[in-house]
């Protein structure tokens, strides 16, 4: 693992940096060494989560939300309750950047 990239876990919030999804805001809900596997719950479902190796994504936040917990616990999550929830936390991330 590279030491300049941050550890990310299941249930963080990361952000793809390369390819076609470049830009776009994903929870981790798996991982192994090499690759991440990553849902938004729109076009990438819980059920068809998206590889990515964890050089191409970089870490937003650690959530603390009710997702999260669940990601963590392993508790069912809806595809739903995911583009809910990081359509909230981009709007905070916004409304923080704009306003600070």
């Amino acid at each position: 693992m590279d030491p300049a990239k941050p550890d990310i876990n299941i249930s963080d919030v990361v952000v793809s940096t390369a390819g076609r999804d470049a830009g776009n805001w994903f929870y981790v809900i798996h991982e192994d060494p090499v690759y991440l596997f990553l849902a938004n719950g729109k076009d990438r479902t819980l059920e068809k989560p998206k590889r990515k190796k964890r050089k191409h994504v970089a870490k937003v936040l650690r959530s603390e939300t009710r997702v999260a917990e669940k990601l963590r616990c392993g508790d069912k999550v809806l595809n739903s309750e995911l583009r809910r929830d990081l359509a909230f936390l981009a709007r905070e991330m916004q409304a923080n950047n704009l306003g600070g």
